[in-house]
């Protein structure tokens, strides 16, 4: 088989080798230019913007390969929108090029909601800012805690801190409008639940300081009210001789003493609680 090469001398066989390894690597160095697309350019075409099957059609079309590099959440984009790509837009790379693209995520992340309790308008925004949560609505209401956070809303329900939403919540905030300038008389609210005590006094816009239980108490929101300060009445008596009302203004605090025993109360005549 090999006999036409045993038959010829020594040095013509080498050369024939040599010869046939110097075509070989010429043959590889002039197909090069065509393996690696030397010279071959093309501009980027911009995909800012575009849906990912999109942008993904048009990069493969002009012969780039496209790479999902990562992704991020926007809430002003379209979901699985194209937010940057590497190379920019009408760059001039090689044919073949990989394009890394930056999504938009389908699906927000999550933080937890911040107690912005006592905080000042202007840091609650900054806070919520930082969290890239939105501030909404902001609406007053009275409370001696003047422009400081009294409650916290997300569609118009309360938010606990803590619970997860998504990032590009709206939260709408309730503000302590200060003190109200007209007084009232002190409500009655001896022997009312607590539960409807809250009632009374968010129709007066009066606010609720601190509950003291008297005993163990099951059930606060159907515990009975006992005690209130400031008392129904105060220890200056009129020219009547009889004890004169106390007066409250909105956004003022009322202290409730609760017990799960309703008090005995004296309806013929009220005195001042002590």
């Amino acid at each position: 088989m090999f006999k036409f090469i045993t038959d010829k001398p020594l040095w013509i066989n080498i050369l024939t080798g040599i010869g046939l390894v110097l075509m070989l690597i010429l043959l590889f160095f002039g197909s090069l230019d065509w393996i690696t697309g030397y010279g071959k350019f093309e501009k980027v075409p911009n995909v800012t913007g575009q849906h990912i099957i999109a942008a993904q059609k048009i990069l493969e079309d002009q012969g780039f390969e496209v790479v999902i590099q990562d992704s991020v959440y926007i809430d002003t984009v379209a979901k699985q929108a194209v937010i940057r790509q590497s190379p920019e837009a009408d760059a001039v790379v090689k044919t073949g090029r990989a394009i890394y693209l930056t999504l938009n995520r389908t699906i927000p992340p999550q933080v937890e909601m911040p107690n912005l309790t006592g905080f000042s308008i202007r840091s609650a925004e900054m806070y919520l800012q930082s969290l890239g949560l939105k501030l909404g609505f902001v609406t007053y209401k009275p409370d001696i805690a003047r422009n400081a956070v009294l409650e916290q809303l997300l569609n118009g329900v309360p938010i606990k801190p803590g619970e997860k939403i998504a990032i590009g919540s709206v939260i709408n905030l309730v503000l302590g409008s200060g003190v109200g300038g007209d007084e009232t008389d002190v409500p009655d609210l001896i022997g009312l639940t607590l539960d409807q005590a809250r009632a009374t006094l968010s129709s007066l816009n009066i606010n609720i300081g601190s509950i003291v239980s008297s005993g163990a108490i099951r059930d606060s929101a159907a515990a009975f009210i006992i005690k209130q300060n400031p008392t129904l009445f105060s220890n200056v008596t009129g020219p009547d001789g009889m004890p004169s009302k106390n007066k409250i203004r909105q956004g003022q605090l009322i202290d409730l003493f609760i017990s799960e025993q309703a008090p005995i109360k004296d309806t013929s005549f009220q005195t001042p609680n002590n």
